[in-house]
């Protein structure tokens, strides 16, 4: 596997006399944005599939080209980033994400398939931001306690995930939305005319957006940030085995297994929350009050991830992932075997304990990897494809099955993420 970037930490009295709060908000920034606009799938993916009438699993297709370019894209990032450096790395994700966003607005009219390849340019530039942003908190600090500090960070990004369904929901589900039997019943041109105006609520928001991160990408492109350098030599690690690549460390090896499977999880659970909310025997919500609610799922990682940044300065990361994951797969059996509001809270509550986890199994995975840093940040963030594949495997079990069923799929996806963090509850621990 070609060799990416290594994040070489600044030497420590260098680092305390700049400090590091200033840089750590900057990059808080950026966590919030690409958590603002990954959500803004879940209220795509209903409406959408509403415009179009298409099925669960062409609905996933959103969650397929947004969370694929990750796979695609995070290669050719590391080496984007290792030429042109952290900063500027980051400058160049938030353009690109600019251009996907503005792509909306001829997709309003196009069709669904350039609905797709927008959210696959969106998606990559998010890539960039990711493989340039997650390696510059973990080594901005302490290496012992990169999980909380990641795990502060990912705070901001859950509430950009809390603050983006209620956007949604405003901005772009409001409208009331015919059946398809109400459709069915218009004339051919006036469900063409209804199909285009339901597109286009979609424009608005997403050029506000486009805008917002180009404005971003001038405040970052001037900015004033610590160089982190790259070196093939290594860092504050000596290497005294044979290694000639990240691939092989078995803890970073399924560390991207984990992230892979959690993210899947994650993604898919909140990609069906709508559609489950509006099932009669759960709660009957209509698709923006349903939408409304999904800012408590994203609320809850966000709340979540407040309560780890202190937590697990004592408590090993490992277990508290475990617990979390645990915790995950009991709330999931209450949503699949439950009915009513008992099974919506339940399903919601699962945003809680997703918290700690991507940070935690992110943190986890780099840990100690010395010069294969960068390359390892490349790996799992083209293991955030997960993204990408499990929603579709949960679509085709709420094609068959129903919604309520097909939530069996992250529940699965949890039981290696206990595996992993009990594996490896040790590891800060030399």
């Amino acid at each position: 596997m070609q060799h990416v970037s290594t994040a070489k930490p600044v030497p420590q009295a260098h680092a305390a006399q700049q400090g590091h709060t200033g840089p750590l908000i900057i990059i808080t920034i950026l966590f919030f944005m690409w958590g603002l606009l990954t959500s803004m799938n879940e209220v795509l993916i209903p409406h959408l599939k509403s415009v179009y009438e298409l099925s669960y699993l062409k609905a996933m297709l959103v969650q397929l080209c947004f969370f694929g370019a990750y796979f695609i894209v995070s290669l050719p990032a590391g080496i984007l980033i290792k030429k042109i450096g952290y900063q500027k790395g980051a400058v160049a994700g938030l353009v690109i994400a600019a251009i996907g966003c503005a792509m909306f607005y001829p997709a309003a009219n196009a069709g669904y398939a350039l609905f797709l390849l927008s959210l696959f340019v969106l998606a990559s530039g998010i890539t960039v931001l990711q493989v340039a942003a997650n390696p510059y908190v973990t080594v901005l600090g302490d290496p012992a306690t990169a999980s909380s500090r990641l795990t502060l960070t990912q705070a901001f990004n859950s509430l950009g995930a809390t603050v983006a369904p209620y956007l949604g929901a405003l901005l772009i589900l409001s409208s009331a939305v015919l059946s398809v039997d109400e459709l069915k019943k218009l004339p051919a041109a006036e469900q063409l005319a209804y199909r285009a105006q339901e597109a286009a609520t979609v424009q608005v928001p997403y050029l506000v957006m486009a805008a917002v991160l180009l404005a971003l990408a001038t405040f970052f492109a001037l900015a004033r940030l610590p160089a982190i350098a790259d070196s093939e030599a290594g860092d504050d690690v000596a290497h005294t085995d044979d290694k000639t690549s990240a691939a092989g460390y078995r803890h970073l090896v399924l560390g991207a297994l984990g992230i892979f499977l959690y993210v899947g999880a994650e993604v898919s659970i909140g990609s069906f929350l709508i559609n489950f909310m509006g099932e009669k025997h759960i709660a009957g919500f209509s698709a923006d009050t349903a939408a409304k609610y999904v800012t408590i799922y994203g609320g809850g990682a966000m709340l979540g991830r407040f309560i780890g940044f202190a937590a697990m300065r004592y408590v090993s990361p490992g277990r508290a992932l475990a617990f979390n994951a645990a915790c995950s797969i009991a709330l999931i059996m209450v949503a699949v075997f439950g009915s009513g509001m008992t099974a919506m809270w339940a399903i919601l509550l699962v945003g809680l304990c997703n918290s700690i986890m991507f940070p935690t199994i992110f943190s986890m995975a780099l840990f100690k990897l010395g010069k294969f840093t960068g390359q390892g940040s490349s790996i799992l963030c083209m293991a955030i494809v997960g993204g990408a594949l499990v929603p579709l495997a949960q679509s085709v079990l709420a094609d068959a099955f129903g919604v309520q069923l097909s939530f069996l799929v992250p529940a699965a996806c949890y039981l290696f993420v206990i595996y992993y963090g009990l594996k490896y509850a040790r590891m800060y621990q030399g």
